[in-house]
């Protein structure tokens, strides 16, 4: 595998890793390497390989770019040498970028069938991100990229059906197509390891956050909120903690400030995904305010998934993804972008209990069947099937000769 990110920070691509060395398969993980860390390590049966790039979360778009090239151009050299003696029977790529799948080109090229796992849809995310550099042309570039990636791959996996209906429009015919959920291992995620906690049994309510401090998550929203609660309900005493880093902690600090909530919030930076479950279960509400925009529309947050696997109550934005996976009578959704919807969402859940569990309840039955027990078996068939696939062709290709 070769994905351009710390290899323990990405629970989807170590779920994956996992579920084949379950299977019998020998992994190696080509990452990202922060300065000070080993280049090899083994995690629980992995062979992680860490590559001298590391991320500038937050930079521009030239450092962007200059990241992606370095770490593409190192995972081919470095993939391809450990081919030779390796001998993979399968080389898959996570994006994003997606085309850091070229980084496996020449082992496609001997004969090494390629998975394609798109987390995201670049061209969108690239437009929200980057919204000063984002016009017709690069959008069109973006699209060009995206489809010379998967024409590469021989076949593509992807995170969820308005993603995958998306790729279905651009022409990736559905025999090369399957969606894997980023859905949590509820052998980590399970409340019973866990001390358990009454909600609000100190008096306060405790608002959790897991995951990036970024634009792409209204965190600010989430701020607003907060000092909405405790302006008009003096009677519910409310705290907020934010685990995570990125490029908006220091605009969220200020924000925090200015609201006069400083002491209200916490930002503890980020915890290891082995921790999250702890940090959920010392809460008592679980957000995922996830800002609205055409790629987001496409999103389904996968702290909303941990949450309710930890058998709290979740609020989450209204998101078309969220809205199809999720039955009203479920999760509590907020209107994105509004604080007042959210406070009183918020408040709703405190100050109905019989409502509140009920909620806890259906939402976790429904996150067991998207667990990633079934997600893996699902994952496993896609790589069973290529790996058939390839060697049906060798066979056929071996009298020639």
């Amino acid at each position: 595998m070769i994905v351009h990110a710390y290899y323990e920070e990405d629970p989807r691509v170590r779920r994956e890793a996992e579920a084949l060395v379950a299977a019998g398969w020998d992994v190696d993980v080509y990452g990202l390497r922060r300065p000070g860390e080993a280049d090899r390590t083994i995690v629980a049966g992995v062979n992680v390989r860490r590559l001298p790039v590391r991320r500038h979360q937050g930079a521009g778009l030239p450092v962007y770019l200059a990241e992606y090239g370095a770490f593409l151009l190192r995972s081919m050299w470095a993939a391809t040498r450990a081919c030779r003696r390796r001998r993979y029977a399968l080389v898959e790529v996570h994006s994003l970028p997606d085309y850091l799948v070229f980084a496996a080109l020449p082992m496609k090229l001997a004969g090494v069938p390629v998975l394609l796992d798109l987390h995201e849809a670049m061209p969108e995310f690239f437009r929200s991100r980057f919204p000063r550099a984002a016009n017709p042309i690069s959008y069109r570039l973006l699209r060009l990229q995206e489809k010379l990636s998967i024409w590469l791959a021989n076949e593509v996996l992807t995170v969820n059906e308005p993603l995958a209906e998306r790729l279905r429009g651009l022409g990736v015919k559905p025999d090369r197509l399957a969606v894997v959920l980023n859905s949590p291992d509820l052998g980590l995620f399970d409340p019973t390891a866990q001390p358990r906690r009454e909600f609000m049994a100190d008096g306060v309510l405790r608002i959790v956050y897991t995951g990036a401090l970024t634009p792409t998550y209204e965190l600010d929203v989430v701020l607003r909120a907060v000092a909405t609660i405790a302006r008009v309900r003096p009677d519910l005493p409310v705290e907020a903690t934010f685990y995570g880093r990125g490029d908006a902690l220091p605009s969220l600090e200020a924000l925090a400030a200015k609201l006069g909530i400083a002491e209200l919030v916490t930002f503890p930076g980020r915890i290891p995904i082995e921790a999250v479950p702890r940090a959920v279960a010392a809460a008592d509400i679980g957000i995922a305010p996830t800002r609205l925009d055409p790629f987001t529309g496409m999103s389904l947050s996968t702290k909303l998934l941990e949450y309710a696997a930890m058998e709290k109550p979740v609020v989450a934005s209204r998101l078309p993804t969220v809205e199809r996976y999720f039955e009203p009578d479920t999760l509590a959704v907020y209107e994105p972008g509004d604080p007042e919807s959210l406070a009183a969402t918020i408040m709703g859940l405190a100050d109905d209990p019989a409502d509140r569990q009920g909620r806890i309840e259906r939402t976790s039955r429904r996150v067991e069947e998207l667990s990633w027990t079934r997600q893996a078996a699902a994952y496993r068939a896609v790589v069973d099937r290529l790996l058939a696939r390839s060697r049906r062709t060798g066979a056929r290709r071996k009298p020639s000769r």
